[in-house]
C-alpha cells in the first residue's frame, strides 16, 4: 500500500540485516524495500564504441523526484555532497544525525601500466556525474596533480562502471562499496583511496519518525554486522546484478559501507557547500547555505 515506508538499498548489509531479524518491526515500522533503477543499470558505448558521457546521476534523481531517488524512496543514500546540495535546493531533507563511510578507490586492470596516482594525470576516469565517484575523484587527486590534469568521463552507474572497467574500455574507474569490492576480487588494482562520505536524503512529506524508526533499526544492525559478519555477507548476493553474482565469492568481501552515528554538522554542511561551488560542479548560483532549513 501507499502507507509503507519504502526504503530504497544501498548494495550494503544493514537493511537486509535489520529486516532479517525483525530491526525494522520492533521499532513499529511498516516498511518494504523497492531497488531504485541504478542498480541494474549497464555502460552505454557511442556510435563510435566508446564510453557515451552521461551527464546525469544522483543529483538529477533527486531533483526529478523531489527527494525520491529514481522510484519512490522514503529514505535513500547518495554521496553527502549531491545531498547537501539538493537539500539546500530545498529537493528533498537531508538527515543530519548519522552518515554512512564507504570504502572506495580509483581502480585499473591488474596488467594497468599505471601504478601511481601521479600516472593518472590526462587518463580518462570513469565517474558517474553528480554522484559520489565524481566529487571524489576530484577531492583525492587535488593533492597529486592540478585539477586540469583530472580527466572525468561520465560513464553512467555504479555496475555501468564496472562493466567499462571488466572491458577496458577507459584507462581507470571510480568505485566504491560492492562495486569497488566486486573489481578487487576480480583482480583489478586499487591506485588512490578514494573512500568517501555518504548521507541519507527523505522527500519532505515522509515523518521524521519514520526516518527515526528507521535509523534505530540500522543501528542495531550496524552492531549486529561488526559483530558476526561471517553470518550475513550471503546478503551481498541480493544486490549484485545476474551478470556479477557468480563471478565473485561473497564470503571472502568486508562488511564494506558503515552507518556511523555521527551528526553531519553545520559545519561540515557549510564547508561542503562551499567545497563544491569553489570547483563549479554545479551550474548558475549556488544556494544560500540554511542549515537549519536543509538538514533534518
Amino acid at each position: 500500500s501507499m502507507s509503507k515506508f519504502v526504503i530504497q538499498p544501498h548494495g550494503r548489509l544493514q537493511e537486509w540485516i535489520a529486516d532479517a531479524n525483525g530491526y525494522f518491526r520492533d521499532e513499529g515500522l511498516d516498511y518494504e524495500f523497492r531497488t531504485g533503477p541504478s542498480s541494474s543499470t549497464e555502460k552505454l558505448l557511442d556510435i563510435s564504441g566508446k564510453v557515451a558521457d552521461l551527464k546525469s546521476g544522483a543529483f538529477e534523481s533527486y531533483e526529478k523526484g523531489s527527494g525520491n531517488k529514481g522510484v519512490r524512496s522514503d529514505i535513500s543514500c547518495a554521496c553527502h555532497w549531491t545531498v547537501n546540495q539538493a537539500a539546500s535546493e530545498k529537493i528533498g531533507k537531508m538527515w543530519g544525525k548519522s552518515y554512512v563511510f564507504t570504502p572506495g578507490g580509483i581502480m585499473v586492470p591488474p596488467e594497468s601500466k599505471i601504478t601511481s596516482p601521479e600516472d593518472l594525470a590526462e587518463q580518462e576516469i570513469a565517474v558517474g556525474y553528480h554522484s559520489g565517484s565524481h566529487y571524489t575523484t576530484i577531492q583525492s587527486l587535488e593533492p597529486y596533480m592540478p585539477q586540469d590534469k583530472v580527466k572525468l568521463r561520465f560513464g553512467g552507474s555504479i555496475w555501468a562502471r564496472v562493466d567499462i572497467a571488466v572491458g577496458r574500455d577507459l584507462p581507470a574507474v571510480s568505485v566504491w562499496g560492492l562495486s569497488f569490492q566486486v573489481l578487487e576480487q576480480l583482480g583489478f588494482r586499487k591506485v588512490v583511496d578514494a573512500s568517501f562520505m555518504i548521507a541519507f536524503m527523505f522527500p519532505t512529506s515522509v515523518d521524521t519518525t519514520d526516518v527515526e524508526k528507521y535509523m534505530s533499526g540500522m543501528r542495531r544492525a550496524q552492531m549486529e554486522l561488526d559483530f558476526a559478519p561471517e553470518k550475513y555477507r550471503h546478503f551481498y548476493r541480493n544486490e549484485i546484478p545476474d551478470r556479477y553474482r557468480d563471478k565473485v565469492d561473497v564470503r571472502r568481501f568486508s562488511t564494506g559501507e558503515r552507518i556511523v552515528f555521527l551528526p553531519y554538522t553545520q559545519e561540515v554542511y557549510e564547508k561542503t557547500q562551499a567545497w563544491i561551488h569553489e570547483r563549479g560542479i554545479f551550474e548558475g548560483k549556488p544556494p544560500v547555505p540554511d542549515y537549519a532549513a536543509s538538514v533534518a
